[in-house]
């Protein structure tokens, strides 16, 4: 096990020493993890200069590739399978993989891409998008995915401000046994986004360019990755906010390759041969995380669609079917087996998996439990905690410790994460506060795009506390060094386990006639959340009005922008300069002690929503 190697190494006693040796020296940790984790390049010869997350620099001599190492290892070895709803099971071998990422690249060059380039991708979670990704990646172009259940709108909204050169497209998806045709809004699209140079299709097109066509000159190229500094943008992801676009996070490749790894090798003990599959979407940053499993020697699983078509029991038969070493989900998912009283057994062997890993939202003990008892006590269960803004965990799984029913198992390698007050000070064990990171590390973002002076980057992690990321999650830690997650701590919702910003459902609420203002919140619901929409209407809220809102979001926006219930409230909360207060009426439905309101020009307004709250657990 290589965490209990590298303990040894150190002759620490438990997992405790050995996390404090690595915040203590983050230069030798993180060169240690270089070596252990078997990055292809070379490190240079500093770790890292400067000290605080503004002016240390990782790596700075280093020169690399991200794709040498997620390609590396026996040419023969099966290293990727995918699954859809309505197609039949694809596999490549490294061979294979490594001539269709040549290929990628050697097309990409030709339609004029260069290093520093944005390319970007609305696409399921299929081999196109991975082999496009590593063909960006390979030649030093900066990539970004998004997920095909985000509509017309929501996609400007993210690759409008990067200005892609080449977007790579389905013709059509599938998911819960429906089928999707994307082309009829293709043409909105490229409309909105006119640094398109080169639009693929991935599948059957009339009349565009498909994505197989446009690499099958190229195959037979040779794979030759560009080295390049540690620093070098590899991805552009998305944190939507309550107010404005979302914000176009760029994290170094290499970063987020190492951090990944650590996880990944360190924390959860992924091995070379390991099958790993992790229910994602290409929107999700569980998809890059997915994607880095390529660089531990790790077979990736594919899987598209919904984990609940044709039944409940989808990801259990792949999981017999493929001999799953790691299986990754949503902690939703876990409950709703939970309930179902669902019998993973019923649907095959499950003798080669080992580690079940959940995130996106907290997992209570009942998900440790169903686990234990439905599948097997031996089976680690590993809730990992921390986002799209790292790309990447602050708290997961220790490989070395027991399992504890309800907790997160400790803080990451080489990251001082801990819980404090709101004045930043640290509380103890057992005592709710904010969670925060003390020490820089790899995976921090290199910038925002567009944010030419930072403003935007120190607002979101650093103006709370001087020096430290704020993350925004409440937390607890244990007396025995875990944590638990409570929630978030800002207005942003989470959705079956994903961030949403509240600016992209106000406005496109807003723009329905009949709608004044609304105000959605996040309301912790029957062991996970929900999102609660409250609406201001110029009358009364019908069942056309309510069927009009979910359809303009699901349709403009996301089905995960889709309420779970829409209330007409008399009147939404607002400061005296007009900002809507989202934090005060989170409090009330989430039954948190409420913050000072006293900067509210209709603080009347909250008793509405107190009465609400009393009687909306049983809606």
């Amino acid at each position: 096990m290589l965490l209990q190697r590298l303990s040894d190494r150190h002759d620490h006693a438990s997992f405790r020493e050995t996390h404090q040796w690595s915040i203590e020296n983050p230069g030798d940790f993180w060169r240690e993890a270089w070596s252990d984790l078997g990055i292809v390049g070379d490190p240079g010869s500093t770790a890292m200069t400067g000290q605080g997350f503004s002016d240390t620099q990782w790596f700075p001599k280093a020169t690399l590739n991200v794709v040498n190492t997620l390609l590396a290892g026996n040419p023969d070895d099966e290293v990727l399978v995918a699954l859809t709803e309505d197609g039949p099971r694809r596999s490549f071998t490294r061979e294979q993989l490594r001539g269709e990422v040549a290929a990628c690249a050697a097309a990409l060059e030709a339609s004029g891409v260069r290093a520093g380039d944005r390319v970007a991708a609305w696409m399921p979670h299929v081999p196109e998008t991975v082999i496009y990704a590593l063909g960006a990646l390979s030649m030093g172009a900066v990539v970004s995915t998004a997920s095909t259940d985000f509509g017309p709108s929501a996609l400007i909204d993210r690759f409008g401000q990067i200005e892609p050169t080449v977007l790579l497209v389905p013709a059509r998806s599938a998911y819960a046994g429906k089928v999707t045709d994307h082309e009829s809004v293709l043409d909105e699209i490229l409309s909105q986004l006119p640094s398109v140079t080169t639009l693929l299709v991935a599948g059957s097109s009339a009349g565009r360019l498909s994505f197989d066509d446009w690499i099958a000159p190229h195959r037979g190229a040779p794979l030759a990755p560009v080295d390049l500094p540690f620093d070098h943008p590899g991805f552009i992801l998305f944190s939507s906010g309550t107010t404005g676009k979302p914000k176009c996070i760029v994290h170094r490749a290499a970063g987020v390759l190492l951090k990944v790894l650590s996880e990944q090798g360190y924390h959860l003990d992924v091995r070379p041969g390991d099958r790993m599959l992790y229910a994602t979407t290409c929107g999700w940053m569980m998809w890059n995380w997915l994607v880095m499993g390529l660089g531990r020697g790790a077979t990736i699983v594919l899987v598209d669609g919904s984990p609940g078509f044709p039944d409940l029991g989808r990801l259990w038969s792949i999981t017999a079917e493929e001999r799953l070493s790691f299986l990754g989900v949503s902690a939703a998912l876990i409950d709703t087996w939970r309930k179902a009283e669902l019998q993973p057994k019923d649907f095959g062997s499950l003798e080669s998996l080992r580690t079940i890993a959940s995130t996106g939202s907290p997992l209570g003990p009942e998900g440790y439990d169903w686990v234990a008892e439905s599948i097997s006590p031996d089976i680690v269960v590993a809730s990992i905690a921390g986002g799209t803004d790292l790309c990447g965990c602050l708290v997961l799984g220790v490989a070395t410790e027991a399992v504890r029913r309800g907790e997160i198992g400790g803080p990451a390698l080489g990251l001082d994460v801990t819980v404090v007050d709101s004045e930043g000070h640290q509380v103890s064990a057992g005592v709710e506060g904010e969670l925060v990171c003390r020490t820089p590390f790899p995976s921090t973002p290199v910038e925002f795009w567009g944010d030419t002076d930072g403003a935007r980057m120190r607002s979101a992690y650093f103006d709370r506390f001087e020096g430290i990321w704020a993350h925004g999650d409440f937390a607890k830690s244990t007396p025995e060094g875990g944590f638990v997650i409570l929630g978030r701590l800002d207005a942003t919702l989470n959705a079956k386990g994903v961030r949403i910003g509240t600016a992209e459902i106000y406005r496109i609420v807003q723009s329905i006639p009949g709608i004044q203002d609304s105000l959605a919140v996040a309301q912790p619901h029957d062991g996970d959340s929900r999102i609660v929409l409250f609406v201001v209407t110029t009358d009364e809220l019908d069942e056309a009005l309510e069927t009009r809102i979910r359809q303009e979001l699901r349709s403009q926006a996301s089905p995960r922008h889709v309420p779970s219930l829409i209330v007409r409230a008399p009147a939404v909360p607002r400061t005296r300069s007009g900002k809507m207060t989202e934090l005060a009426v989170a409090d009330i439905v989430a039954a948190r002690a409420e913050r000072d309101t006293s900067s509210l020009a209709n603080p009347e307004s909250l008793e509405w929503f107190r009465q609400w709250a009393k009687g909306s657990r049983d809606l």
